[in-house]
């Protein structure tokens, strides 16, 4: 019984598990529909990175390889800044995006950290055009707190070039 016991409640921690990462992302995936980027930026820890690597090169690592965006924690407060001002000119006023997060995986936990993959759809709207942006995402969340954090967010575009849908200019 008691092997029982102690299977059910690891089923249950996993479960609980599971369940908090789910609503993390649509939680980050929410505050970034809403525009809401400096409460999106609260979610990352201070030595955060986000990467976003070029079409053509999906596996393609910052160290090495030219990428759309590589951003430590200080880049990507700027980032933010810019596209909530009005120099964020593709952005002002900004798009109105809605995303879709799903296959939400956790492939790792190890301590205070979780490497978590998901696929997403983001649609952009913007001056009656619509653009779908498809790839998936990989996080590295860690415990701070409580609660979670992202010290790592990759995200990758399946489209093979951005042609059609013009620059990216919103975070995807």
């Amino acid at each position: 019984m008691i092997e029982q016991d102690s299977l059910s409640v690891a089923k249950l921690d996993t479960l609980f598990l599971q369940h908090e990462v789910e609503q993390f992302l649509y939680k980050e995936a929410s505050l970034l529909d809403e525009w809401r980027l400096d409460e999106w930026l609260d979610l990352f820890t201070d030595d955060a990175r986000y990467v976003v690597p070029s079409t053509d090169l999906p596996d393609g690592d910052p160290k090495h390889d030219l990428v759309f965006i590589d951003d430590n924690r200080l880049r990507l407060q700027g980032r933010v800044n810019r596209l909530k001002s009005r120099h964020a000119h593709r952005e002002y006023p900004w798009s109105r995006t809605r995303r879709f997060i799903t296959n939400i995986r956790i492939t790792e936990v190890s301590g205070d950290y979780l490497v978590v993959a998901a696929s997403a759809l983001v649609y952009r709207i913007r001056q009656q055009e619509e653009a779908p942006y498809i790839g998936s995402y990989e996080f590295r969340l860690k415990r701070v707190d409580g609660g979670l954090k992202i010290q790592h967010r990759r995200a990758v575009l399946d489209l093979e070039e951005l042609r059609s849908h013009g620059a990216l200019s919103i975070i995807f």
